[in-house]
């Protein structure tokens, strides 16, 4: 990278207002002169039209209140002393602003090139969606987030395509199963919060829905997450424990991709009930049936464990989850000490 210091002349004209003129530009075109070429010969040579050139002249001319070449019909023209002068003082002006520029260049280079390290640095977060997730992930530094279901966010730590995963597990058995496998891949795991999952529903419920055996009246509306969320994952296992068949479901198929957008789609008439967290339903205005808790979990490799960043993170989830309804702050393993 090069950056180059060069003075520029502000012309004001209380018609026009401002315009400014290169000197540097116009010095090239006066030395030109100076050596005996025509003003049409300059100005081919510095890049602009004769006209163009003429009038940028005559603005200098104007503004600096002093001629800068003399034109002799039949002569050419010839720079007035103040001509050359000038030629002399913006040589002097520019070794002098290129001593600053090289100076300007080098802190101007270094704070770039931080910056770029700092980017860099950023460590890939992904995470099933949460809004303190996402709230905290956005007022620390450091944190590169992307919103994947649980499933995908595990496995792209376990490949080592992202430094952490946020994951939600609602029982036991599959929480001890998924720390088994992280532990073993030399994973540390952090319980942050439990949430509620359950229906969220239009505010006073006008349906009267109460629980999963509703969704089977064919008049009601349904909106579904993701294959590989969590909460799908969630839905799918309590549809089985209560013997419903997902066909069985009108709008089983239809999914979003956020907590948020499930509210959003019942907001907007899409839909009348949907499945998502507790706080996302009180939000927004909207009814909401409690289903089942769950675990969130924050996942990393051992390495991350240790920065500042990082610790900053987990306790500002934990700090967040404490003054949410719908959440609960977990900073102990063994407050939940069967899910490991």
């Amino acid at each position: 990278m090069q950056i180059e210091v060069r003075p520029t002349l502000i012309v004001n004209t209380l018609t026009e207002g401002k315009s400014s003129i290169d000197l540097a530009w116009l010095v090239e075109m006066l030395k030109e002169i100076g050596n005996g070429s025509s003003l049409v010969v300059a100005s081919k040579k510095s890049g602009t039209s004769y006209r163009g050139a003429w009038g940028k002249l005559n603005e200098a001319e104007a503004a600096l209140g002093m001629p800068l070449i003399v034109r002799t019909k039949g002569h050419g023209s010839v720079l007035t002393e103040f001509g050359k002068f000038l030629i002399q003082h913006v040589e002097n002006m520019q070794t002098s602003f290129l001593e600053h520029g090289n100076s300007y260049q080098e802190i101007l280079a270094k704070e770039i090139k931080n910056i770029q390290r700092s980017e860099s640095l950023k460590w890939k977060f992904l995470s099933s969606s949460d809004s303190i997730i996402q709230k905290v992930a956005s007022e620390l530094k450091g944190f590169d987030l992307k919103i994947a279901g649980s499933g995908e966010s595990l496995e792209k730590l376990l490949n080592k395509e992202a430094h952490i995963a946020g994951y939600h597990v609602s029982d036991e058995h599959s929480s001890k199963a998924i720390h088994r496998r992280l532990s073993k891949n030399n994973i540390q795991i952090y319980p942050v919060m439990k949430r509620t999952q359950g229906l969220i529903v239009k505010k006073g419920n006008p349906l009267h829905i109460r629980s999963l055996d509703d969704l089977l009246n064919q008049k009601i509306r349904f909106i579904n997450r993701q294959i590989g969320s969590g909460t799908r994952l969630l839905l799918d296992t309590l549809l089985l424990v209560e013997g419903i068949e997902a066909a069985q479901i009108n709008g089983y198929l239809q999914e979003e991709f956020t907590h948020s957008a499930v509210a959003n789609a019942i907001l907007a008439g899409k839909a009348d009930v949907g499945i998502g967290v507790k706080n996302i339903a009180l939000e927004n205005g909207l009814g909401f049936i409690p289903l089942k808790d769950e675990i969130f979990f924050v996942a990393m490799h051992k390495e991350m464990a240790g920065q500042i960043e990082v610790s900053k993170l987990i306790r500002k989830i934990r700090s967040y989850s404490s003054d949410t309804p719908g959440y609960k702050a977990v900073g102990l393993n063994r407050q939940i000490e069967n899910w490991l």
